[in-house]
């Protein structure tokens, strides 16, 4: 398949000649007997999402690991990591190859399942860290995303044991006694609402604690969803120490603010802002920005986080925590940190895809484009303006915020292996 006038990084426009899954050759005016008109997109190796709920097994009235990947690869993914709070809860060898080969049957793009660190993600005994790390999904990542792993001694143990097959533990960093009941940011915003606050200590504590023992014991530490400007000065001198420490930032943390809750476009108290960790102040979001742009942060993942109808559609209270944000994440990314001047899409290529494959020792993603790599390649048009509509989002699940914004950039096709998941905006 030749891909004809496409601008790899944002680049002059060149043509990409594929073949066995491979690229085979990049030039100006290639030929063959299969073209596909690239309309000079911009081409970036295929994105990389190390934090996504696919609710598979257990949930599959939100998601399935089909229609959580056809979501994917219309956002431009061409591999995700699928989180361990399932139910069953992937804690097994034998659940996280049922994920994995769900994937291989039925994904449009890679799906490399996170192992729980806890059994049950109760935080009381470790999983079968060693066990999933052998089978046939060879995880790599483990985590208890949705809950905290808060016992250190528990933690520490798990970061000494990843080293024996060179895993990462991802922490969901939340101090669960300074967050019950918690609803949302706590600050002005939740004191004038009444809603109890959710305190930025409660996420820079843990934090903080993991990053010692991580520094203690020699391990790698992957840091979940950071959302507040003192996680990313914890972060930052952590790092400055030469410690082995990444960090995330999901696409909603760079662009809204908790005063959403309270005076958004669809009124106060829509439970579509309710996340965990929940939307913070500008001043954090600034601080997000500023981190990604200067590495502190490594990477930004989606947390795709499809529920149901009824469980985001009733009071605030007792609505599920959650987002999905598989396709339009590269959009959110285009407005936070493209057009505001802070990235490049080089840049962006390093935070979407080429690092998000290193933390998760990827061999076969995050290539440069360029002849002898895999042709796992986006394609996205920058230039374009797209009204958001849930409805005609892939994924089962339609919790997104940005519902009826316009957002820039539009996806116009993504290849796996050489081969088209998705044409012209659409699934193949």
């Amino acid at each position: 398949m030749i891909i004809k006038n496409v601008r790899i990084l944002g680049g002059e426009p060149v043509d990409i000649r594929t073949d066995g899954g491979m690229i085979a050759e990049i030039g100006p005016g290639l030929s063959g007997p299969e073209e596909v008109d690239g309309g000079g997109a911009i081409a970036l190796p295929g994105l990389v999402d190390l934090h996504t709920h696919l609710r598979e097994p257990g949930r599959e009235d939100a998601e399935t690991v089909q229609t959580g990947t056809q979501s994917a690869a219309r956002g431009g993914y061409t591999a995700v990591h699928a989180m361990a709070n399932t139910s069953p809860v992937a804690d097994t060898a034998g659940v996280v190859e049922q994920v994995w080969r769900l994937g291989r049957e039925f994904g449009h793009c890679d799906v490399h399942p996170v192992g729980a660190v806890t059994v049950g993600l109760e935080g009381r005994q470790l999983a079968e860290l060693g066990a999933m790390a052998d089978s046939a999904a060879r995880v790599r990542v483990f985590s208890d995303d949705g809950r905290c792993v808060d016992d250190a001694v528990l933690m520490r143990r798990a970061l000494e044991y990843v080293k024996a097959f060179d895993g990462v533990v991802a922490q969901h960093a939340q101090e669960p006694r300074l967050t019950e009941g918690a609803q949302m940011n706590e600050g002005v915003v939740s004191g004038r609402l009444g809603l109890t606050g959710w305190p930025a200590v409660a996420e820079e504590a843990i934090i903080a604690r993991d990053c010692l023992l991580a520094a203690h014991v020699g391990s790698r530490l992957h840091v979940c969803h950071v959302s507040t400007a003192g996680s990313v000065e914890i972060i930052r001198w952590a790092k400055s120490k030469g410690w082995n420490i990444t960090a995330e930032v999901t696409p909603h943390h760079l662009l809204l603010t908790d005063d959403l809750v309270e005076s958004s476009p669809v009124g106060a108290y829509n439970p579509i802002y309710k996340v965990n960790p929940p939307l913070r102040t500008r001043a954090d979001v600034e601080a997000l920005r500023a981190a990604l742009a200067d590495g502190t942060i490594d990477i930004v993942a989606t947390d795709h986080a499809p529920h149901p109808v009824e469980d985001k559609e009733s009071e605030w209270s007792a609505a599920a925590m959650g987002m999905i944000g598989l396709e339009t994440a590269l959009s959110v990314v285009q407005e936070a940190m493209v057009e505001t001047g802070l990235l490049d899409w080089a840049g962006v290529a390093r935070r979407m895809s080429v690092v998000p494959a290193r933390i998760g020792r990827l061999a076969g993603q995050g290539q440069p484009l360029e002849a002898g790599a895999p042709a796992n390649i986006t394609l996205y048009d920058p230039s374009a303006r797209t009204r958001v509509d849930p409805s005609a989002f892939a994924s089962k699940s339609r919790n997104t915020p940005y519902e009826g914004m316009t957002l820039p950039g539009r996806v116009v096709a993504t290849f796996l292996r050489g081969r088209p998941t998705v044409l012209e905006g659409k699934l193949v």
